[in-house]
């Protein structure tokens, strides 16, 4: 008699064969195949990602990874990207393909060749035409699963040995490696891909500066490519980080991993912070020499805005200025006047959630050298406290004005001199790469100093942070993300050894996250992810200087106190 197995698809009840797989159970179901936003890409099950090709082994709850999620999003990603690789290895046999970071929406992988061979228009219509043709075919991707010791082998073999001493780091005793039907290339790109390569209907290809783009599905209307548009500041500040990464030898987390090893990581930090305060000292020059009365400093959550804020105040007092500090966390509406969305919940990312109007007048009074009293918002109480600051500005001292919406042309009232105001674009972008094909994503950085400074701060669990961080980032979006390239200047507040501190504080608090929490998988994730870097030994935190930007996470902040 043929053996059966009950288990449950996003809340339906289906009894399969056993050895059936996912994937073949969702034939059962009447999905919309119609949207790429609604076609399961993956599954989770207690937690753990698997691939639609999964086949059950006991009953279980089965819950579907669409386009609509992060998880989803970064499913289709890496796939796409796997295509895009496997594409190129096929046209360019001899190239070095290295994921970078992401650029212009889109993921930036450089192409090196050793004859020198550059990229051009003609190669951007070949690898596009190529991927799609791939794309026709259908192809499943064939999951090869390895445990640690084959893992390694395989890399070793393959020549690839810094991939193989960074698996080498991780706890996990199970890699999932994929190749392409019919071919023998085989790739590890830490994650589950989607079923076939038909899933991948929605792409772009752009050669730019010796490399490929790849531009994903955009994010308000997954059934078109994001557009590429040149963002030069945002590529400078890239290219700058490169410069800094191959300054201080520790491009890779097997960079930094052995830096930490031989007991090099103090001199690292004292290189890594004295890059950043040349950058304040520079910044601070140029505002000074443009005698801004007002600077803006936006950016998207944790990228150290606050800390920014005190060191350019702090360089602009070593040239004779007094600045004045404004939160525009200070602004927000009280919580009851706030008009809740569809949802009837209260967007505090959303910029209605400030009175704009309160700031225009404020900052037009300040600027023009009058005394105002400023408010102070309560969080505690969700309202303005009755009494506020009183503030006067003048020539001598320009106001600092920092927030996730610093930036936004509304904050600005028509009577303000838009030629004295200097604007500062904040984020951390890190180019610190896990290995040649899989990038460190900053969002996961900025995270992980959330988490971190939420929980000291505010006793915010991991799931209280992990619920808000997908509004977080639909905010950003919206509006921080848009105004980068308005700025003035962008200034890169990543520190290439964050994450070997990171870990000691927020790896613990991640693994405790329990397997019923809504926000386990993605606890995993991350605790998987931080399973890639050596920790820093306890007494490496005394050469972290109390003005550095980690100092906003993880406390000893010179600026404010954060006890821990």
């Amino acid at each position: 008699m043929e053996e059966r197995l009950f288990i449950c698809i996003d809340g339906e009840n289906l009894c399969i064969k056993f050895g059936e797989s996912i994937y073949q159970a969702l034939e059962k179901l009447n999905l919309d195949r119609n949207s790429i936003s609604a076609i399961p890409l993956a599954a989770l099950i207690d937690g753990k990602m698997f691939d639609l090709h999964y086949a059950p082994v006991t009953e279980c709850d089965i819950k579907l990874v669409r386009f609509d999620s992060e998880a989803g999003r970064r499913v289709y990603e890496r796939s796409l990207k796997y295509i895009v690789l496997y594409v190129m290895k096929q046209l360019y046999e001899d190239v070095e393909l290295i994921e970078q970071h992401s650029l212009g929406n889109g993921i930036y992988i450089a192409a090196e060749f050793p004859n020198g061979k550059k990229l051009g228009q003609d190669d951007e219509g070949k690898i596009k035409a190529e991927c799609k043709k791939l794309i026709g075919k259908n192809l499943r991707f064939v999951r090869t699963q390895m445990d640690s010791a084959a893992a390694i082998e395989f890399f070793k073999k393959t020549g690839q040995c810094d991939r193989a001493k960074l698996l080498s780091q991780a706890e996990s005793d199970d890699f999932e490696f994929y190749s392409i039907e019919g071919s023998d290339y085989l790739d590890y790109l830490y994650g589950v891909l989607v079923p076939s390569t038909g899933y991948i209907s929605v792409f772009d290809i752009k050669c730019v500066d010796d490399a490929v783009l790849i531009m994903m599905p955009s994010a308000m209307n997954p059934n078109i490519p994001n557009e590429y548009s040149r963002l030069p500041k945002l590529e400078e500040v890239f290219m700058q980080s490169d410069n800094w990464c191959r300054l201080m030898h520790c491009s890779t987390a097997n960079d930094l991993n052995s830096l930490v090893e031989r007991g090099e990581l103090p001199e690292l930090i004292r290189v890594n912070e004295a890059l950043h305060e040349r950058a304040y000292a520079k910044l601070a020059d140029e505002i000074a020499a443009r005698g801004a009365r007002a600077v803006l400093i936006g950016g998207p959550s944790s990228s150290g805005k606050t800390t920014s804020a005190n060191r350019i105040a702090t360089q602009l007092r070593a040239l004779g200025l007094s600045p004045i500090m404004l939160s525009l966390d200070n602004y927000y509406l009280d919580r009851d006047k706030m008009i809740p969305d569809e949802n009837g919940e209260i967007d505090v990312e959303h910029i209605n959630a400030l009175d704009i109007e309160r700031i225009g007048t404020d900052l037009s009074l300040l600027m023009a050298g009058e005394a105002v009293e400023t408010p102070v918002f309560s969080f505690a109480k969700g309202k303005r406290e009755e009494k506020g600051v009183i503030l006067q500005g003048g020539k001598e001292h320009p106001i600092i004005i920092e927030g996730i919406h610093a930036l936004n042309p509304l904050l600005l009232s028509d009577v303000i001199n838009k030629e004295q105001v200097y604007k500062v674009y904040v984020s951390a972008m890190t180019t610190l790469n896990l290995d040649n094909h899989n990038r460190i994503r900053t969002s996961d950085v900025r995270l992980l100093r959330r988490l971190v400074r939420d929980f000291a701060t505010r006793s915010a669990s991991m799931d209280r942070t992990l619920s808000m961080w997908q509004g977080v980032q639909r905010g950003e979006r919206l509006w921080v993300f848009p105004f980068q390239e308005e700025a003035d200047t962008i200034l890169n507040t990543a520190l290439v050894y964050e994450l070997a501190v990171l870990k000691k504080y927020a790896y613990g608090l991640l693994a405790d996250v329990k397997p019923s929490s809504p926000y386990y998988a993605a606890a995993r994730e991350l605790v998987r992810f931080l399973t890639y870097f050596v920790d820093a030994d306890a007494s490496v935190e005394a050469h972290i200087p109390p003005t550095s930007i980690l100092r906003e996470f993880i406390g000893g902040n010179s600026f404010y106190e954060i006890h821990f």
